[in-house]
């Protein structure tokens, strides 16, 4: 009750300090509004206008000055030039020259104007190509029948790209990333094959099986072959005669088939960029001439319409729009032939260990060096040979400190299979230095089998374990 009684004298005292305030409030603006009225006022006083006629008598003053001045410039001209008289037509004479004076400047001003208009500067494409370079329409004519389209069947649907003709006799150059578990592979030849230009939509002759020669991850190349002959073999030119800031034109199919043989063109934007895809690093062309999905495998070409790199759109998806990746065809070559002749490319070493990378936040949380750290040893692999083990942490090779799986793998990709290196590990609180000779790094089929055999593995060890549970 007390508490009831305190808060109704809490409210009378609000309302009446809201009361007394209001009036006070009100107050004051009566207040000032009596003031207000009953105050001095203002009075606005106009000043008084000029008269007329002085306004007029100003204007007639002005006039005569003018004239008087006029005429004094006219007679001094003239006794200057002995000629004390001053005739009409003289001033008449003076005036249509000045006139002639004006016009013919302002026909001058305008002959400038549309000199400027009509004068052609030079287009970026024109700038960034020497002297002896072809048009860009011969270079798409003497290119067009060099690249064809790619079909590819998998298991999760199709998938395009882009090929270029190598051999009269049906080798096509493309990217490893296009055929990548393809179950069936054809090539789309462009238009200039057919026999009845009148009717290509509806023939097939342009559509052929191809069969792969092989391929190779790490360069992102792969090589096919199709039964047929006379075809139109492009010409390949040096990536290392390129300059940074030269013309680049790119041809394929972006996005579908029925955008083939579209061009686009660009300068070359840098060389020698190292780019990293997952576990690979590359080193690749930069361009700014637009790679989109479809051309993977394509062609750069430089202004004597010569094939210069292969697109990968995969690497230019990666790394974001308006940067367009190529690889070099000087580099790309050698492992072309390797591809034509054994299928896939010889000599290139393997420690046989998977493994993951640990971030320098982790390193510095659990005090331990930064590397990356052994997941699996392949059973007689070269690095079960030379005793590494897993959870060891792999920080080194030949003395060169590392921080990830991809820096490893770029320094030991200098090497050669049978070559013996020093890789240190971190292992007990210890750093410790093995030997290791390095194998030869297994094909791609070879390695799709021991990952078949591994899973396989693993099923027989469940079915194993469920099998010790009758039902």
């Amino acid at each position: 009750m007390d508490n009831y009684n305190n808060y109704n004298n809490f409210n009378d005292q609000n309302n009446n300090g809201y009361q007394s305030q209001q009036q006070n409030n009100y107050t004051g603006y009566y207040g000032s509004y009596q003031n207000y009225n009953g105050g001095s006022e203002v009075i606005y006083k106009p000043e008084k206008k000029k008269g007329k006629g002085k306004r007029v008598l100003a204007g007639i003053v002005g006039l005569l000055t003018v004239a008087a001045i006029g005429a004094t410039s006219i007679v001094g001209y003239n006794l200057i030039k002995g000629d004390s008289k001053v005739s009409t037509s003289d001033t008449t004479s003076s005036e249509a020259a000045l006139k002639t004076a004006l016009q013919a400047n302002t026909d001058d001003s305008t002959a400038t104007e549309s000199t400027a208009e009509t004068r052609e500067l030079p287009s970026v494409v024109q700038l960034a190509s020497p002297s002896d370079a072809m048009s860009i329409p011969d270079i798409v004519n003497k290119n067009s029948s060099s690249v064809v389209g790619i079909n590819c069947v998998t298991s999760s649907g199709m998938a395009m790209g882009t090929g270029i003709i190598m051999s009269e006799d049906g080798y096509i150059i493309t990217n490893a990333h296009v055929v990548e578990g393809a179950q069936s592979i054809s090539v789309k030849l462009p238009s200039s094959y057919a026999d009845d230009t009148s009717d290509i939509e509806s023939t097939d002759e342009l559509t052929i099986g191809a069969e792969l020669i092989g391929k190779d991850t790490m360069t992102d190349i792969a090589v096919l072959k199709i039964n047929k002959t006379g075809l139109t073999k492009a010409e390949f030119g040096k990536s290392s005669d390129l300059q940074v800031g030269e013309v680049a034109i790119v041809i394929g199919n972006p996005l579908s088939m029925e955008l083939a043989n579209s061009v686009t063109a660009g300068i070359i934007s840098a060389l020698n960029r190292s780019i990293t895809i997952e576990d690979r690093t590359m080193n690749c062309i930069q361009t700014d001439a637009s790679i989109n999905n479809g051309n993977s495998g394509g062609p750069l070409i430089n202004a004597y319409g010569q094939v210069v790199g292969i697109t990968s759109a995969k690497v230019t998806s990666t790394y974001g729009e308006g940067l367009g990746f190529a690889i070099p065809i000087d580099e790309a070559i050698p492992i072309i032939e390797e591809l034509i002749k054994n299928g896939h490319v010889t000599g290139r070493p393997a420690l046989g260990v998977s493994g993951e990378n640990i971030s320098e936040i982790y390193a510095r949380y659990y005090n331990m060096p930064s590397g990356f750290r052994v997941k699996r040893v392949n059973s007689g692999s070269a690095a079960e040979k030379a005793g590494i083990q897993v959870n060891d942490i792999i920080i080194g090779i030949e003395g060169k400190l590392i921080s990830s799986l991809e820096e490893f793998n770029k320094i030991k990709n200098q090497y050669k299979a049978g070559d013996t290196v020093k890789i240190s590990v971190y292992r007990n609180d210890e750093i410790v230095d093995l030997d290791v000779t390095l194998d030869e790094a297994a094909t791609e089929e070879e390695s799709a089998e021991k990952n078949y055999q591994s899973d396989d593995d693993v099923y027989n060890k469940y079915r194993e374990f469920f099998n010790q549970f009758p039902f």
